[in-house]
Formats: structure tokens, C-alpha cells, sequence
């Protein structure tokens, strides 16, 4: 007698359209080792049928890399956001519950609008400015030192699972979030990027800048990348206050 198959049970909340009422529909996939996530989600899309045998539409998520540097597979997974890609199913307990992140709009199913956060990082210009019509040379070096923290700040992957955790991102509020602040920090610290350093600094003390920041510390607790962003948000109140004073007596930055 053949063994029975052994599947795991996911619970998955979905929504057909950004102005659809959500629910949830549950599915069985056959258990595989060492599988993740993202690749119970392909089985489903390859064999779209729910766990009362019903034939229904593919769910629908977003991902890119498949090895957490894109950011794009971010959800909730039992209860907390985090990247599908990494979510190991023999480390989680059944049934396993997806739903997609609240701080941004639904697209469809578990795939949410992420522009809030790109559009944070163009107002603070998140990046460094070059001209590349012509061989600029040899670029200015940076401090080890420096270089080795600056580092840790560039593993940023726009997953938005910090401003998911921040309660001053919602709906009510403009804040542009941890995750911009840190790259305000980041391209201010690159020996070219601190060219632009005065733009950057005016976008963060402006409207939705640092002083939107409630310093609960959520987001530094659930970055996957570990990024000391609370240590960026310290450091650029600092710079923003010189920055302010400099402005105010009319100081060359």
C-alpha cells in the first residue's frame, strides 16, 4: 500500500481587485524538503485548486531575487511580516496563514503597492547624482572606517517591512519611514553624495520628515538585514539641527 502523501495546509487571505472585500481561502500543497514559501505559492499557481477540490484563480504574489535581496516577496506569515522567499514551511507552524501587508494598498491577493516608500526616497534624493555622458575618472575614496558601516546601510532591500512596523506610517500620517531616513544618512555620508547633503537634510525636517518619528523602535527589531536604522534616525536629528542652525545665520553649509 502506497504511502499517503504528506501536504501542508495554507490558509491565504485574498483580494481580486484594490476595491474588493478580502477573504480567505485555503489550500493543501504537497509537502517537499526544505521547502519554502514561495514555492508552495508556485504549486498552487501550477495547480490552482483549493483544499474543497474547487478550481479557482492562481493567487498572486510579487518576487524577484528568491534570495532576499529584492524585497518584493514581503507578507505576512503567521502573524508577522517578513519575506516569503526565507520562510522555511518545516519552521512554521500549520496551518500556515498568508496575508498581505496593511500599510500599503492591496493590488491583488498578497501583492501590495509599494510606492508610498519609493516615493519617499526620490523626495530625499536616496541617491548619488552622476553624470554619465562622459568618464567622470576615478572616484574619491571613502574612509574604511566609514566605508564598513556605510555598508551595513546600503543592504537595504525596499522589502517595507519597517514602515509595516512603524505605527507612525499609516494612513494619517505623511512620515516616509525608517527606511528613507537611512538612505538620507547612507548617500550624505558618500564623498559625492555629500554634495547634495543640504536638499537632503531640508526634505527630512520638512513635512512627514524626522519629527514624525515616534522612536518606538519597531523598526530596527524587525529589519531582515539588520540595518541600525533607529542609530541613522539618531544620527541625522543631529545633523539636521546643524543643518538648521546653519541655515538660520545664513552659514555656508
Amino acid at each position: 500500500m502506497a504511502e499517503e502523501q504528506k501536504t501542508v495546509k495554507f490558509i491565504i487571505q485574498r483580494q481580486d481587485d484594490p476595491e474588493s472585500a478580502s477573504y480567505e481561502e485555503e489550500f493543501e500543497v504537497p509537502y517537499r524538503t526544505n521547502m519554502n514559501v514561495i514555492s508552495a505559492l508556485m504549486e498552487i499557481r501550477r495547480n490552482p485548486v483549493n483544499a474543497k477540490g474547487e478550481e479557482t484563480t492562481p493567487v498572486f504574489w510579487e518576487m524577484g531575487c528568491l534570495e532576499e535581496v529584492c524585497g518584493a516577496c514581503s507578507m505576512y506569515i503567521n502573524g508577522a511580516a517578513r519575506q516569503s522567499c526565507t520562510a522555511l514551511v518545516d519552521q512554521l507552524e500549520q496551518p500556515i496563514r498568508l496575508s498581505p501587508m496593511t500599510t500599503f494598498p492591496v493590488m491583488r491577493d498578497l501583492a501590495v503597492d509599494r510606492s508610498r516608500m519609493f516615493d519617499s526616497l526620490k523626495k530625499v534624493k536616496a541617491w548619488v547624482p552622476i553624470d554619465g555622458t562622459y568618464d567622470l575618472g576615478e572616484g574619491p575614496r571613502m574612509a574604511e572606517s566609514k566605508r564598513q558601516w556605510a555598508y551595513e546601510l546600503s543592504k537595504c532591500m525596499t522589502c517595507g517591512v519597517c514602515l509595516e512596523a512603524c505605527p507612525n506610517v499609516n494612513s494619517n500620517s505623511d512620515f516616509i519611514g525608517p527606511a528613507a531616513l537611512s538612505q538620507v544618512r547612507l548617500h550624505n555620508s558618500h564623498p559625492t553624495g555629500a554634495m547634495h547633503k543640504g536638499e537632503r537634510l531640508d526634505a527630512v525636517t520638512g513635512e512627514g520628515g524626522l519629527q514624525d518619528c515616534g522612536n518606538s523602535q519597531n523598526c530596527v527589531q524587525v529589519c531582515p538585514k539588520g540595518i541600525p536604522l533607529t542609530t541613522s534616525i539618531a544620527a541625522l536629528n543631529r545633523d539636521a539641527t546643524a543643518h538648521s542652525f546653519k541655515s538660520f545665520f545664513g552659514s555656508d553649509y
